[in-house]
């Protein structure tokens, strides 16, 4: 399965029901993310391709004792109808949507309100090839209150709108694995920062042979002009007025033409460092160009 589906699983498969005030807040969650919709005045669908959602969400109905429900299925989507009744004491609907009469503030009540968020309109990409984490609701005020308090935890988070939804994402691995954390995805988290970290060990490896590779380059192509700079000199029969110390390291570079400058200068009568033949080898470029 994919990371994203993992993590569904995990949380789904929390079985913390004993605090009914928490499994409140998560199933509200559900009900204010963008995959729930209103039927009509008596009734509410929630609509998911996750098999555990569906699951986690209508174990939340009987834990509420909500048992007036159906679940159904639509191609490769699970569906959740049940009256809302019994909810409207604490949510309201305006506009089509069903809106929170109060925000929580206590930090396990948040917890467990954007755990069912995310859980009912959320996901994450394979960490393997990038860091981005979202999820959606209806309402503006909802999305500036879960970015705020995200924020109030130290994760930070974006929002934007789009096709008359408000989406909270996160897009770097730090954020992401904080968030996973905070919504008590432990696994979830450890298997993260697990490919997280063999991913940054990657980059530095590559960013490392890149580097070699374009120091290798700079050095060939070096060598190449000044290889050629020396048979210009010889063609053009001005070869032999260079000085002594010129035409040595001139020699030297043809007979080594691979050779690195830190070693072709101590291959000299008189050894010089790779700054003294650098210059010496430059001059002689200078000297071919001037023909």
């Amino acid at each position: 399965m994919s990371f994203s589906s993992d993590l569904k699983e995990e949380l789904s498969k929390k079985v913390k029901f004993v605090n009914e005030d928490l499994v409140r807040l998560e199933f509200f969650g559900y009900l204010i993310s963008s995959n729930t919709c209103i039927l009509n005045s008596e009734k509410i669908k929630y609509s998911t391709e996750s098999e555990y959602n569906i699951n986690r969400f209508s174990k939340l109905l009987e834990r509420l004792d909500i048992k007036d429900y159906s679940i159904g299925v639509s191609g490769k989507t699970f569906f959740i109808i049940f009256d809302m009744e019994k909810i409207l004491g604490e949510v309201y609907i305006e506009d089509n949507k069903v809106l929170l009469k109060d925000n929580p503030e206590k930090e396990e009540n948040i917890k467990a309100l954007i755990r069912g968020i995310y859980l009912g309109a959320g996901s994450v990409n394979n960490p393997e090839s990038k860091y981005h984490l979202e999820m959606s609701v209806l309402d503006k005020k909802s999305a500036q209150y879960v970015q705020e308090k995200l924020l109030e935890f130290s994760i930070n988070s974006k929002t934007i709108e789009d096709k008359k939804e408000y989406t909270i994402y996160l897009k770097e691995g730090e954020e992401v694995s904080k968030f996973l954390a905070f919504i008590g995805a432990s696994k979830s988290v450890l298997r993260f920062e697990e490919i997280r970290v063999q991913r940054e060990m990657n980059n530095k490896v590559n960013r490392l042979v890149n580097c070699e590779a374009a120091n290798l380059n700079k050095t060939i192509n070096a060598a190449v002009e000044q290889i050629e700079a020396i048979e210009k000199l010889k063609k053009s029969k001005k070869f032999d007025n260079l000085d002594d110390n010129l035409k040595e390291i001139a020699i030297a570079r043809l007979e080594n033409p691979n050779m690195p400058l830190v070693q072709l200068g101590q291959t000299l009568s008189t050894p010089v460092g790779k700054s003294g033949a650098n210059y010496r080898l430059k001059k002689i470029v200078e000297i071919a160009n001037e023909l």
